[in-house]
């Protein structure tokens, strides 16, 4: 799935997700979790291609905006929906399949290692 079909999906989730989001364009310009996880997609091709400093500076402006923070390097399925992003913290190994759906204050931290997969894998 290209980079419009996972921003599509992504989109369907928090309109079939969120009975606050009243429309696409409510989503967009309303949905501050969504923000996050629309320059996620966008970013994580250049942290992918060895560009770690500007994906990481976008994906922070994101974090004071909507209070989600997600490492540019973490793998995300399609059809990701987070409600109430406050406190949501996703680290760089972290992987989430398809259709995740996570609210307030969820950590997918490190384990304390420093180095390898540090992060939670969480499946479909």
């Amino acid at each position: 799935m290209g980079l419009p079909g996972l921003i599509k999906s992504d989109l369907d989730a928090v309109l079939k997700n969120d009975p606050a989001a009243k429309s696409a364009l409510d989503v967009i310009v309303n949905h501050t979790p969504f923000h996050t996880i629309l320059m996620h997609r966008l970013v994580h091709p250049l942290h992918n291609a060895g560009m770690p400093i500007l994906p990481r500076f976008l994906l922070n402006i994101t974090k004071i905006w909507s209070g989600v923070e997600v490492h540019p390097g973490a793998k995300i399925g399609r059809g990701f929906f987070i409600d109430h992003g406050a406190g949501v913290v996703i680290g760089e190994t972290a992987e989430l399949g398809n259709d995740c759906i996570l609210f307030h204050n969820v950590t997918l931290g490190g384990t304390g290692k420093h180095s390898g997969k540090r992060h939670p894998t969480i499946g479909n």
